[in-house]
């Protein structure tokens, strides 16, 4: 199963906050020694947004295996001013990432190839990753856990880089150890417990 050599990026600066996470919430990532690197402002900004950019981790892996290292949080300003993100300031609230202008976004800001696809069956991305590098996949977030039957799917994005006729590989954003991090390997079968059917496909 080929694919491309992808640097791997957690959606929190350090990726061994994805437990701490899951047990305290996003106030956990208070303690984050990392934040900074995020491009936040401050630690409450970094705390707001870390748990919605999941996508802006995808797209970081993406510019970064063409040599562009980008902060997480300065993506996701950008996405938002093209309505990738829609903030509300009174609940303090996030809503994305929005498909659409998210695809505007990385065409006309890095001159990516992208296409947002819908109602994909899951033997399918195989063959539409021979026509682009990368498909960011909306699953349920417990696919850190492959083995468990996920309460519903979609919700959580992660980055497939590779898939055959017989499994998926990808990055995913809140993988909780290296295992479920980097290069995941699942079943296409396995893959589909978890997968929306929805995406965005995307390519240099």
């Amino acid at each position: 199963m080929p694919g491309l050599a992808v640097p791997y990026f957690a959606q929190w600066e350090t990726p061994a906050m994805t437990l701490p996470v899951l047990v305290d919430g996003p106030p956990a990532l208070q303690h984050d020694p990392l934040w900074r690197n995020s491009g936040a402002e401050t630690i409450e900004e970094y705390v707001r947004w870390a748990g919605n950019v999941c996508g802006m981790a995808c797209l970081k892996m993406i510019l970064a295996a063409r040599g562009e290292l980008h902060p997480t949080l300065s993506l996701a300003r950008a996405c938002t001013t093209y309505g990738g993100y829609v903030v509300n300031e009174l609940d303090a609230s996030i809503k994305g990432l929005i498909y659409a202008p998210f695809v505007t976004f990385i065409t006309e800001r890095f001159g990516l190839e992208a296409e947002v696809m819908t109602n994909v069956e899951t033997v399918a991305i195989p063959e539409f990753l021979s026509r682009r590098q990368f498909f960011m996949a909306s699953v349920h977030h417990s696919i850190r856990w492959p083995e468990q039957e996920p309460p519903s799917k979609g919700g959580h994005l992660v980055l497939v880089t590779a898939a055959s006729s017989e499994a998926i590989r990808f990055h995913n954003p809140s993988g909780h150890d290296e295992a479920s991090q980097a290069s995941v390997t699942v079943s296409l079968a396995g893959f589909e417990c978890f997968f929306a059917n929805r995406g965005v496909a995307i390519g240099f």
